[in-house]
């Protein structure tokens, strides 16, 4: 049986920000409510969006629907592919494969955006799964779609996420799995550690490394 490494998208894999504030922005103005401020755009990145819009920008519950669909329509239509992987991914990818691993993404991004992100920057082929959210809502969290993972890669021993924020830490504890903090994310400094990883690696190349003394 080989190791289930699980990731996190966004933050984790690829710097997505600039797509993501973006979107969020357009949104933003859209409600007419005021220009989000750059701790507000932080936080906005990694958790499900209809919760960053009610908990982080103070949307209404009434106009997050309507939030968020101003948001998707922005980013579907090309801030989506504003992204860029993260120095040393593509590198940590191939050297877990090559150790024997199984990867798969767990990510509160639909699916189906995930997927289009991961294609257009040329990770796809490294996962044998890609496990996101539903465009209803009724799948968003990381402790669900960390659930939807494990049910699909039964096979997989002794499984570990990858992430670069608390709830990412907190998503994998729900399932009993250890969490790998990303620690070049946008996370402040502590809050990985504060939520519970058994580890923070500075960079991609060290994930390698700690997902190996696991053993």
């Amino acid at each position: 049986m080989s190791r289930l490494v699980l990731f996190d998208l966004d933050g984790t894999l690829v710097d997505s920000t600039p797509g993501i504030w973006a979107s969020v922005r357009v949104a933003a103005a859209e409600l007419g409510l005021p220009e989000p401020t750059p701790e507000q755009l932080r936080d906005m990145v990694g958790p499900p969006l209809e919760d960053g819009f009610a908990m982080i920008l103070r949307v209404p519950r009434g106009d997050v629907p309507r939030a968020v669909s101003a948001y998707r329509a922005h980013y579907s239509a090309g801030a989506l592919l504003d992204v860029t992987v993260h120095d040393g991914v593509p590198g940590l990818l191939t050297g877990l494969c090559e150790d024997g691993a199984t990867l798969a993404v767990a990510t509160s991004k639909p699916e189906p955006f995930a997927v289009r992100m991961l294609e257009f920057t040329g990770l796809l082929s490294a996962f044998a799964g890609v496990h996101g959210a539903t465009f209803d809502g009724t799948v968003r969290h990381k402790d669900q779609v960390v659930g939807l993972a494990l049910a699909a890669h039964p096979e997989g021993r002794s499984p570990v996420l990858i992430g670069d924020r608390a709830h990412d830490v907190l998503g994998a504890a729900a399932h009993g799995l250890p969490c790998i903090g990303a620690g070049w994310g946008p996370a402040p400094a502590g809050e990985l550690a504060a939520a519970g990883a058994v580890a923070v690696a500075a960079t991609p190349a060290e994930v390698r490394d700690l997902v190996r003394k696991m053993d």
